[in-house]
């Protein structure tokens, strides 16, 4: 039961980062399951200053054999280390139109949307008026993570397949503090990491073209690569039950280089706010 907290207890990065949870030796041929429900509050897209409030449906599996799916990623660990985790990963990169980041699923861990959001009025000089929507990209890639101790976990992952060419490639480094014991049945977990981004992908989601420029008004803004952002995050797990768990998350964002300095970005800074009620099946 303590490996299992552990697992959904592990601290995500953003809405759109593939979840890779942690290592859960399970008898052979049986699985871990988390489903529940919640609300989520998160900028409308990267960089915006305008919210979304949107129902929030959960999943996270883990299988014996190492499978897991996490939100809108899934993935393998293949390492018999109790101190290493790696393996393949996939994920799916939600679409991006004129009222901002798509629909999705999310985890324990991770937080997006399934069902239909209410959005806060858009403001009339929305900066993605007239840009390309760009649709909902599979990526692949690879999870690495090293544990420093039982409770403290370096966390990294690329994923390649993203944006308008699909050939964006996006890395994250990270390190997590698991389940610090708070008090009976309540525990907080901590994170803090980078995100980094080839130049394709900067381009896609905060480059404008010179096509964009003319039908959108943004100026034209070719980014390069290079670091993305930096974030930290906390989340509080509330065992209310064997089986019942109320979990909710807040995580801090801040873009940078040459994302930060893009004319579709309102604000740099920004919050995502989430809480879900889950059921242990």
């Amino acid at each position: 039961m303590k490996k299992l907290f552990a697992l959904v207890l592990a601290v995500s990065g953003s809405a759109a980062s593939a979840q890779t949870p942690t290592t859960n030796p399970m008898p052979d041929g049986s699985r871990d399951m988390y489903a529940g429900l919640g609300v989520v509050s998160a900028p409308r897209y990267e960089g915006a200053d305008s919210r979304k409030v949107r129902a929030l449906p959960v999943l996270q599996v883990q299988w014996s054999n190492g499978i897991f799916i996490s939100g809108m990623s899934a993935g393998m660990h293949l390492s018999a280390s109790p101190v290493v985790e790696y393996g393949p990963l996939l994920a799916i990169h939600p679409r991006r139109s004129e009222s901002g980041t798509g629909d999705g699923v999310g985890s324990v861990e991770g937080f997006t949307a399934l069902l239909p959001s209410t959005v806060r009025e858009m403001p009339s000089d929305n900066p993605l008026a007239g840009m390309d929507e760009i649709k909902a990209r599979p990526e692949a890639g690879a999870f690495f993570n090293v544990y420093l101790s039982p409770t403290w976990r370096l966390t990294g992952s690329v994923l390649a397949g993203a944006g308008s060419d699909r050939d964006g490639v996006r890395g994250e480094i990270g390190i997590q503090r698991l389940a610090m014991q708070l008090a009976p049945h309540h525990t907080v977990s901590v994170s803090a990491g980078l995100g980094f981004a080839n130049r394709a992908y900067q381009q896609s989601y905060f480059g404008v073209t010179p096509e964009q420029a003319m039908s959108s008004g943004n100026r034209l803004y070719r980014p390069d690569g290079g670091l993305k952002d930096v974030r930290i995050g906390a989340r509080w797990n509330w065992a209310l039950s064997p089986s019942w768990m109320l979990t909710s998350s807040l995580q801090a964002v801040r873009l940078a280089g040459d994302a930060r300095r893009s004319p579709l970005v309102e604000r740099p800074d920004n919050v995502t706010v989430s809480t879900a009620f889950a059921y242990r099946f």
